[in-house]
């Protein structure tokens, strides 16, 4: 079995999962980003697949860009230009070339914060 990366993303200020909203998933390498994938949440505020799929998966320095102010925007949370989070990165390394990554986000308009799921 090789690793896979998911994600999803939770609403907590509606108390739901956050529904259509965009991620990109880029990996590092010093100053160096090559983006991977862009996908969008689904109704579960998951991706309808593995962001980083068994086959494509490798160890590695990565960063996920949640695309939070198109989201916030869209369910009226916003508030005034600018947003506080426009765009939330998080950075993060995986260094098991078998094990599944979960990299979740819990968001509000003022606040957010991730761990390592399951």
């Amino acid at each position: 079995m090789t690793g896979y990366l998911t994600t999803h993303v939770l609403d907590t200020a509606r108390g739901c999962p956050a529904e259509g909203l965009g991620i990109a998933l880029y990996r590092v390498s010093g100053n160096s980003h090559k983006k991977l994938v862009e996908m969008q949440t689904n109704a579960d505020g998951r991706t309808d697949s593995p962001i980083l799929p068994e086959g494509t998966f490798k160890t590695g320095i990565y960063e996920l860009i949640f695309f939070t102010g198109d989201y916030l925007r869209a369910t009226g949370q916003a508030g005034e230009d600018p947003l506080f989070l426009d765009q939330v990165p998080i950075r993060f390394g995986m260094s098991d070339p078998a094990a599944h990554y979960h990299v979740p986000l819990l968001l509000s308009p003022y606040g957010y914060s991730t761990y390592r799921g399951s």
